[in-house]
Parts: C-alpha cells; sequence; structure tokens
C-alpha cells in the first residue's frame, strides 16, 4: 500500500486542562509518553477524544507540535486537522506537515448540510496542498455529517486521501470498502464496541482512545487478530467490552480522565462545557477496570 503508514492500533491522547481550562502542554506529554512506551503502534491527537472543536487555532498548533516533540519519529502520527471552512483546514493541515505529522486526518465538520460534491471538492482542496497522506473519517454522531460508502469511494479517488476511518457503528460498510475497493484498501475502525467485527471485515487498525487505560488489552486483540486465532481474539475482546462500552457512552474525553485518575494518573482538567463524570459514574467505570487487572 502506497502512503499508508499506520497499522495496528492507533492512540487518541486526551488534550489536559489545568484548573484555569488552559492547555497543559507538559501533562499532555507525559500521557503521550504514556501511549508510545505501553507499545501503540501509531498516536492521533486533535481528534474527539482531543476535543479538538474546543480549542483555538493557537492550541492546536501547540499540541501538534508537542506531538511531534515527544513522539520524536518513534512511531507514526495522524494529526487531526478538520474546521467548518476549507481554508482552515488547509492551514492546519499544512501546518501539521511543516511540524512534521506522518498524515493528517479529516472530518467534514458542517453547519448547513454539505452535499457530496462539497465534501469531495472540500478534500481535493486540501489534498491539493500538502504532500503527506489523508484520512477521511466518517462520524455522524459527532459531525453530523454520514459520508455514505459511495461517497467514501469516491474520496478514495483523490490521490493523497489513501484511508478512510469508518466510525458510523455500520461494520457492513467496512465489507462494502473491501469489495468495491480491493483488497488493498486502508480502513480503519473508530468504533469501539465493533474492534473485533472491524478486524474480521479486514480493517487495517483501530483508532482508538481505549490505551489510555487497557494498553495490554488492545494490543494483544490486535496481535491475535495477525496471528489468525480467532477464538484467542473473542476472548480478549470480551474482556474489554464493558469498559469499550462505556467510555464511549460516557464521552470519550470525560471517561478517559476519569479512568486516568482511577489509575492513579493525573488526566488534568476538562474545558467547559464539558463536566467530569458524576460519583456513580466513576464508581462503575472504578468497577469495570479493577475486574480487568
Amino acid at each position: 500500500m502506497k502512503n499508508v503508514p499506520f497499522k495496528g492500533i492507533i492512540a487518541y491522547p486526551i488534550t489536559p486542562f489545568d484548573d484555569h481550562e488552559k492547555v497543559n502542554i507538559p501533562l499532555f506529554k507525559h500521557l503521550v509518553e504514556r501511549l508510545i512506551t505501553s507499545g501503540s503502534h501509531g498516536l492521533a491527537p486533535l481528534g474527539s477524544t482531543g476535543v479538538m472543536p474546543y480549542l483555538s487555532d493557537e492550541e492546536k498548533e501547540a499540541v501538534t507540535e508537542a506531538t511531534i516533540e515527544q513522539v520524536k519519529g518513534r512511531i507514526p502520527t495522524l494529526v487531526g486537522v478538520s474546521n467548518l471552512t476549507t481554508e482552515k483546514t488547509i492551514h492546519h493541515a499544512r501546518f501539521a506537515e511543516k511540524a512534521g505529522a506522518d498524515a493528517v486526518m479529516i472530518i467534514p465538520m458542517s453547519y448547513w448540510k454539505l452535499t457530496d460534491d462539497e465534501i469531495v471538492a472540500h478534500y481535493d482542496a486540501v489534498a491539493g496542498k500538502i504532500s503527506i497522506p489523508i484520512m477521511a473519517y466518517n462520524n455522524p454522531a459527532t459531525s453530523g455529517v454520514d459520508m455514505s460508502p459511495a461517497l467514501l469511494k469516491r474520496l478514495f479517488e483523490i490521490p493523497n486521501v489513501t484511508m478512510i476511518k469508518e466510525s458510523s457503528g455500520d461494520v457492513q460498510r467496512m465489507h462494502y470498502l473491501r469489495r468495491e475497493l480491493g483488497e488493498d484498501v486502508a480502513f480503519y475502525n473508530g468504533s469501539n464496541p465493533l474492534a473485533l467485527a472491524a478486524f474480521s471485515a479486514g480493517a487495517r487498525g483501530w483508532c482508538t482512545a481505549a490505551p489510555n487505560l487497557i494498553p495490554e488489552l488492545n494490543i494483544s486483540l490486535y496481535n491475535a487478530v495477525e496471528e489468525g486465532n480467532l477464538g484467542k481474539a473473542k476472548d480478549i475482546f470480551y474482556q474489554q467490552f464493558d469498559l469499550l462500552k462505556f467510555i464511549v457512552s460516557k464521552g470519550l474525553p470525560r471517561a478517559v480522565k476519569a479512568g486516568l485518575s482511577i489509575l492513579g494518573e493525573d488526566g488534568g482538567s476538562l474545558r467547559s462545557p464539558l463536566q467530569p463524570l458524576i460519583e456513580s459514574e466513576s464508581e462503575e467505570l472504578k468497577k469495570i477496570l479493577s475486574g480487568l487487572r
């Protein structure tokens, strides 16, 4: 596969804030280092887990630079550069490339409902301004835009768009992509509860915030899939299933921060309007995590 630098577990770091709701870059670097040393195969800052839409342009750039500085080329980096406008998306994509990112990820953020032609033109315009590959990201729950399999197929015709992350929760779309685009299609799972099904459908990797809390289980699942040991993969997946459902249902930034605290790690604060998990939710998470030790 050309221009496809990612395979395996691609971890999402949270963006931690201090008590004044300012981005805490030193803590961010520490959390990035945890993800690297625990075995993640790639790193993807500025996604949903990293509350990218809540950050200013300057903060996004600071997080991008901090990521590249901390990673030091040890694993590939996939930087989220999405914005409402094509102009701003191009700006952040070019900044990420200059900073040293291996690829960028773009989700079609929208206030007005975009047509398929507008979405294709958006990706094509960004692709024409950078030389690193693009991962097209479909997540209707957060973006309000559901890119159909037919649209994703069109996006894959843009030379720089070499990867697709599918987070609609419909595993049949992954089977469609494999059937329509062949064995060389590089698609990735972004729906945590579908991790096993997605790998079975041929997903090249799993983009997830779970390695912040359970990296061993996430990586063991991928290794079992690579070994072709489906029985082992099922056992490992079902061990982590309750946690995967929990962090999605409670909101990734909230749940990961709470989980880090339970594990004795500083996850920083949240930025308003996000609020910490309530006590009963934290107790539920503690029970789930304790059952995995």
